[in-house]
């Protein structure tokens, strides 16, 4: 395994619309491993492949510790509720952001195995979900911010 670079916001590759994984082979678990090492060595909760310069649609999330979820070519089949999230990312360093987001959602997708799956997401799971889902389509938070700032501008909760 090894530690891959992060695409950092105003790289090209953050901005393009992924394509499906044809076929769950070694070398796509080889860079789900890489990605989950590379997203801990960060201490992320989430790390999708165009953030390590790979367009294919694949990502890796781990919103608790030891809860290692590996999605490929995920579809988000339905969404219900709404929350305001706080959310950061290792592609936008020292920049914080309000996104408003499903309070629940279900996803579906191949697992590391090729194997499908289908997941039913609340609260902050959903939000790590739809973050790194949006990567996929060359989205970024800032993109459905309705606020931003730095850990020091954070604002007093009411």
């Amino acid at each position: 395994m090894a530690i891959r670079k992060i695409a950092r916001e105003g790289d090209e590759v953050l901005r393009k619309t992924c394509r499906p994984v044809d076929e769950v082979t070694d070398r796509i678990r080889l860079i789900l491993d890489d990605m989950v090492e590379t997203m801990r060595n960060a201490d992320g909760v989430g790390l999708a492949a165009p953030q390590v310069g790979i367009l294919r649609q694949m990502f890796v999330a781990e919103p608790v510790p030891d809860e290692v979820y590996y999605f490929i070519n995920p579809e988000i089949t339905s969404q219900e509720g709404t929350q305001e999230c706080e959310e950061g990312c290792l592609s936008v360093p020292g920049l914080l952001g309000k996104v408003e987001r499903p309070m629940k959602i279900t996803i579906k997708g191949l697992d590391r195995n090729g194997e499908p799956q289908e997941y039913e997401f609340e609260g902050f799971h959903a939000n790590v979900m739809c973050h790194e889902y949006d990567h996929l389509s060359g989205v970024l938070f800032v993109d459905k911010a309705t606020e931003t700032f730095t850990p020091e501008e954070r604002p007093e909760e009411e």
